[in-house]
């Protein structure tokens, strides 16, 4: 039996339902994605992530089969909102 890792992650922002709905189009071009305004799911190559918006924050749960797997879905959702969320100062999500 296969184990999982999990990473849950946060981004306190008051526009977390635009960058979730952001990050999902983007995703879409490429691979499978659903989302609505407060949630959404993207089938990253390396794991799933599962995206929830609330007025306060965005929180991104991340599965892989691996630990280097989790890492590198990690580092591609930190990355794309280092570009979209520039304003704001990202740099990464408070990972746990």
């Amino acid at each position: 039996m296969q184990s999982t890792q999990t990473a849950l992650g946060r981004f306190p922002t008051l526009k977390a339902s635009a960058y979730l709905q952001q990050l999902c189009k983007h995703f879409a071009h490429k691979i499978p994605v659903s989302f609505n305004e407060t949630s959404g799911e993207v089938g990253l190559p390396t794991g799933t992530c599962t995206l929830s918006a609330s007025e306060s924050d965005l929180q991104i749960t991340v599965t892989a089969t691996t630990l280097e797997q989790l890492e590198r879905a990690k580092t591609i959702i930190d990355s794309h909102l280092e570009r979209f969320a520039f304003r704001e100062g990202f740099k990464t999500m408070h990972w746990s």
